[in-house]
């Protein structure tokens, strides 16, 4: 771990001074030297409020398997211990219903669309698959393949040498799968995503020094440069792992931690969003009601990121499933709807794709408990932006909602279609694994024609 000093405020008892104001562990991250990564960000213009230089993808993950017939794909014809209790209403685009819980998407369908057909899920608990498009398999996680954020990293590197191109604000729970931020897979870890939330968060808070004096750039460099003085004559640092070296570059430039701060952010659109939790919904182990989270990313990708991950929700609903889903659904609408707006508002959203989805669906029948247990048979997907085609419905399911029936869509094709938003020609693109062999990002590398 690496101390970098501010001014001497206080001593305390156990010896040491409060000087320290920030710390950095090993980050996967490219940077240049300081002077350097000042320059960059000089003469970088800034994207705040117009059209990006790049495009970007935010990937929420639902994480335990959201409800597909509770969501999107309710079956009124249905028998009652299969269709629930929830109501579908009607939208903005003629002939498209949408569950009842969320009013606030359904006044914004022609800013979406809408996958009810989806398959190619096992029943694994893991974010694996929704965000590498590849679940856990015999190579272990993402079965050895690259999630998209790594991939891209890989493939386009980063807008400005001071900015990670792939951060992944997923926060950490005790079923490890469910807090996948992104795995690189074989490119190993120099393509891991940054991660700001948990321990990184800590590393990155300042004690000593403030915000503004941060911004200072001639203080900046004058600490900066002291620091390198010191710390090239201590043999501990300078056998220091080349990516710490990396991460410290990188925070050597306020525009990340500008990013993160979201109490720069306008106090009316921190509310439209809503402020949420860090701690996990409903008290479970899975992800929590955070939607300053959703912000957060807007601004990340604003400041150069190339793609931002997160997980949204506890939606493992064995029970309880209809007293606990309309308060999740009130606040993802809230978060989902918030940045759908505020993307095209800003002029964002021929740049900026949203991906959000689980794992799998849940079972048709309702179980004794009221809930419903895992159905990797069928689920559902929500995208906005990139530029593609919104205002649709693709695909859907048989009668009861057990299998696709019209239009299937494989996981993978919804990542080709990603991939394709990015600049990427998914249908060429290559990388190398650790032999060298060149691999496909997916196996299934059609876009989805009815979105571009």
């Amino acid at each position: 771990m690496l101390h970098i000093l501010g001014r001497n405020t206080a001593s305390h008892c156990d010896g040491h001074a409060r000087r320290h104001f920030l710390k950095i562990g090993g980050l996967a991250l490219g940077g240049l030297s300081l002077p350097q990564i000042l320059q960059a960000e000089q003469s970088s213009p800034t994207t705040r409020g117009k059209s990006l230089d790049h495009k970007a993808v935010i990937m929420i993950y639902l994480s335990g398997g959201p409800s597909h017939q509770d969501m999107y794909d309710l079956k009124m014809e249905a028998p009652i211990e299969i269709r629930g209790s929830f109501l579908p209403i009607s939208t903005n685009v003629s002939g498209i219903e949408i569950c009842e819980h969320m009013p606030r998407l359904a006044t914004m369908m022609d800013k979406v669309a809408i996958i009810r057909s989806l398959y190619g899920c096992p029943d694994q608990h893991a974010s694996d698959l929704c965000l590498s498009g590849y679940p856990i398999g015999p190579k272990g996680r993402q079965d050895n393949h690259p999630s998209l954020g790594s991939a891209v990293s890989r493939l386009q590197g980063p807008v400005d040498p001071a900015v990670p191109p792939f951060v992944g604000l997923t926060t950490k729970t005790g079923h490890s799968p469910y807090s996948n931020p992104g795995f690189p897979g074989f490119l190993g870890a120099a393509y891991a995503p940054f991660q700001p939330s948990g321990e990184g968060m800590v590393n990155m808070r300042l004690n000593g020094i403030s915000l503004d004096e941060l911004r200072n750039r001639q203080q900046l460099l004058a600490s900066f440069d002291e620091f390198r003085r010191q710390v090239d004559r201590q043999e501990s640092y300078r056998g220091a792992d080349a990516l710490s070296r990396k991460a410290f570059d990188v925070l050597s430039s306020s525009k990340l931690v500008e990013a993160l701060d979201l109490d720069k952010e306008d106090p009316a659109v921190r509310d439209r969003y809503g402020r949420g939790s860090a701690d996990p919904a409903f008290g479970e182990d899975a992800g929590p009601h955070w939607m300053d989270q959703f912000l957060m990313a807007r601004r990340l990708v604003e400041a150069g990121v190339r793609c931002v991950t997160l997980s949204f929700g506890s939606w493992d609903r064995h029970g309880a499933n209809f007293e606990r889903l309309p308060i999740q659904l009130a606040k993802f609408d809230q978060a989902i709807t918030a940045l759908i707006e505020d993307l095209h508002q800003r002029g964002l959203d021929q740049d900026v794709s949203v991906v959000a989805w689980g794992e799998f669906g849940r079972t048709p029948r309702i179980n004794p408990g009221g809930g419903r247990d895992h159905w990797p048979q069928a689920s559902c997907c929500l995208l906005a932006g990139g530029g593609m085609r919104m205002g649709q419905v693709i695909g859907s399911t048989n009668r009861l909602g057990e299998v696709p029936h019209d239009r299937p869509i494989h996981y993978q094709e919804v990542f080709a279609t990603l991939y394709q938003r990015l600049g990427i020609d998914v249908g060429n693109a290559t990388i190398p694994d650790q032999a060298g062999r060149p691999q496909y990002l997916v196996d299934y590398r059609d876009p989805i024609r009815e979105l571009i």
